[in-house]
């Protein structure tokens, strides 16, 4: 592959093909990227007599326009190349991120079906068995407390009294 080198944006020729591709979304998210980590990848131009003629790289290039760049990096290829590129989607790194693309989206769908599926579960279980209420008086009643049940043994004086004034009994 040849070398990339810097070349002047405004010497760039974009064939009018390929200016109808323009997204403007494309081309913000493109002119984040370049302002956060830079240019990664350099674009691909051929020579045409004494101009440059974008063969790849339409959204970078425009990425730093918006951004005020006078110069991009990119590299020369000849008109061959230029003419039989390989598709977008021959290309292996390409390839390796659309299955990457494709695992991710799967591993999010199975965690999202077992999230519905625990949820599901959850709200089947509260609604098919229904809650025990604890009785006034029972003994296994944790928030009872010993003085107010009717098995309970009163511990002091008081604690009969209370306890014969609430059943109606006398004291």
């Amino acid at each position: 592959m040849p070398k990339p080198e810097s070349f002047p944006i405004e010497k760039i020729f974009v064939p009018t093909k390929q200016k109808k591709a323009i997204k403007p979304e494309t081309i913000a998210e493109v002119a984040e990227s370049i302002m956060e980590i830079g240019q990664q990848e350099p674009i691909s131009i051929r020579r045409d007599g004494d101009r440059l003629v974008l063969v790849e790289g339409l959204h970078r290039l425009e990425a730093c326009k918006a951004l005020g760049e006078t110069t991009i990096i990119g590299v020369v290829v000849t008109a061959e190349f230029a003419e039989h590129k390989p598709l977008l989607a021959e290309r292996p790194e390409v390839e390796a991120e659309r299955l990457k693309m494709a695992r991710l989206k799967q591993l999010r769908l199975e965690k999202e079906a077992a999230e519905e599926s625990m949820a599901g579960l959850k709200g089947a279980g509260a609604t098919q068995v229904p809650r025990p209420r604890p009785t006034k008086g029972d003994r296994d009643n944790s928030r009872a407390s010993p003085g107010r049940t009717a098995k309970a043994k009163p511990k002091t004086l008081s604690d009969w009294i209370t306890q014969q004034k609430g059943s109606g009994g006398r004291y």
